[in-house]
């Protein structure tokens, strides 16, 4: 039986990948018709997509292969949110020392004069985009 944050972390997931998708989904049954004219089975509920978004469970797997295809990330994000790569790949790198250019240190400036609300905002954009090698597939 998966746990209940498990659930609720793949909900997490997939409404991040939602919002990345060029067609917005804003409700259960936006995702159940959308779902629904994508998969080759049987059709989904509203019920099933709201469970899905709430993470009250999560797809099966030929739903989660549709859903990992249409929103172009990795099946193995969207369930378990590791990038889906072989572990072979994954290596330890030193640091390289960085010099910002004059426009990173302009853009820098700016970022500290922002309130912390929008600085926030600003980091969380910027991990998302740094998601987008290791877990967003390349169109």
């Amino acid at each position: 039986m998966q746990k209940m944050d498990d659930k609720l972390a793949f909900a997490a997931r997939l409404r991040q990948a939602l919002k990345r998708s060029p067609k917005k989904i804003e409700t259960a049954a936006d995702l159940a018709v959308q779902f629904s004219l994508r998969h080759s089975g049987t059709a989904i509920s509203t019920q099933s997509a709201h469970k899905w978004l709430t993470g009250r469970s999560r797809p099966t797997p030929d739903k989660l292969k549709t859903l990992s295809t249409w929103l172009n990330v990795s099946p193995s994000w969207l369930l378990y949110g590791t990038p889906d790569r072989p572990k072979a790949a994954i290596r330890l790198q030193e640091p390289v020392p960085i010099t910002p250019t004059p426009e990173e240190l302009q853009i820098i400036e700016k970022i500290r004069s922002l309130p912390e609300s929008r600085r926030l905002l600003v980091q969380e954009i910027i991990e998302i985009c740094q998601l987008d090698p290791e877990v967003w597939r390349d169109k």
